[in-house]
């Protein structure tokens, strides 16, 4: 038996880290995915060769894993607890993405696991539950987890995410340019999380105010993005990156490409994702000599430009 299931990568426009602590935030997925195929073995085994690693485990050791593929042995380990069923598997992943690069590449590994891993060991699962399990997988991992990324790889689209309070779907009929900048991280998420968990706990008074003003960029945005008013979008990253600067979460190779993105023509720029390296958005007037400027100045440090654009799928099958 095999299967195949993919899950879409994602960009923050407003409100990552403020959403950890209950502010909302806007996500969008976008056109690059991660792919995982899976095949029944006739043992206990379970090996896994991807993009980032390979290995090859017992099933039954599963809770113990520290490897770098944590993530798909954590998706496996949760749902074979959930439903009580195990099988071994072969696994290939393929991710059109850099692997750690704050485009959501753990929870699209993660929600693509469960899915493919359900079929595998005939579990009739629901979309809602896959989500829910996703998030547990990143909580597992990080200790500390929005569930932003899970939500955007689950369902797609563009979101309104206020934890506990509302998910809403955001229908944009119109272009919104968006050049995506990557530069190597020096730190995981988990890392970033935390190192914004102490200084939240040292200056508990301050750091809030700071999420209270992203969680108003965040309601700003929404409106904007309705009313299709671009250089209001271009502006509200701008205030929102300097925020996050501010939270300690980008670096000087993030805020070289963000500056340099706007002096080149960029409406607005800001890091996307937890940060500390990853990637930047700029978004660009519908001029192709700006945009070439703009992939040039990227380029110029030692950045990397992935054209993206946003998308409306979410989870699904492969033939």
């Amino acid at each position: 038996m095999k299967v195949k299931f993919s899950s879409p990568g994602k960009i923050t426009l407003f409100g990552e880290h403020a959403i950890v602590y209950g502010r909302p935030a806007i996500v969008s997925a976008i056109n690059k995915r991660v792919y995982v195929s899976m095949e029944k073995r006739d043992d206990d085994f379970i090996k896994i060769i991807s993009d980032l690693s390979s290995d090859f485990i017992s099933i039954n050791e599963i809770s113990n894993y520290k490897g770098s593929l944590i993530y798909i042995i954590k998706a496996i380990e949760i749902l074979s607890k959930y439903t009580g069923r195990k099988k071994g598997v072969n696994i290939i992943i393929n991710s059109e993405m850099p692997i750690s690069a704050g485009l959501g590449t753990s929870a699209a590994v993660s929600i693509a696991t469960i899915a493919a891993y359900s079929r595998i060991i005939d579990y009739n699962i629901s979309i809602s539950e896959i989500a829910k399990l996703g998030h547990k997988v990143e909580l597992e991992v990080q200790g500390i987890a929005s569930i932003m990324d899970t939500t955007i790889s689950t369902f797609g689209g563009t979101m309104y995410i206020k934890p506990n309070v509302t998910i809403e779907k955001i229908k944009i009929d119109y272009e919104i340019p968006f050049i995506l900048g990557y530069i190597k991280r020096e730190y995981n998420t988990a890392y970033m999380v935390n190192k914004v968990k102490s200084l939240m706990n040292e200056n508990k008074e301050i750091i809030e105010k700071i999420m209270e003003t992203i969680g108003l960029i965040v309601e700003e945005g929404k409106k904007a993005i309705l009313e299709k008013n671009i250089e209001k979008i271009g502006l509200l990253m701008n205030i929102n990156h300097g925020l996050l600067d501010s939270l300690g979460v980008s670096n000087k190779e993030l805020n070289d490409m963000v500056y340099l993105a706007r002096k080149a023509g960029a409406l607005g720029a800001k890091l996307t994702g937890a940060g500390g390296g990853g990637c930047i958005i700029a978004l660009c007037p519908n001029n192709e000599s700006i945009k070439n400027n703009i992939c040039n100045a990227i380029e110029s440090i030692g950045g990397k430009v992935i054209p993206i654009l946003l998308s409306e799928e979410g989870l699904k099958e492969e033939d």
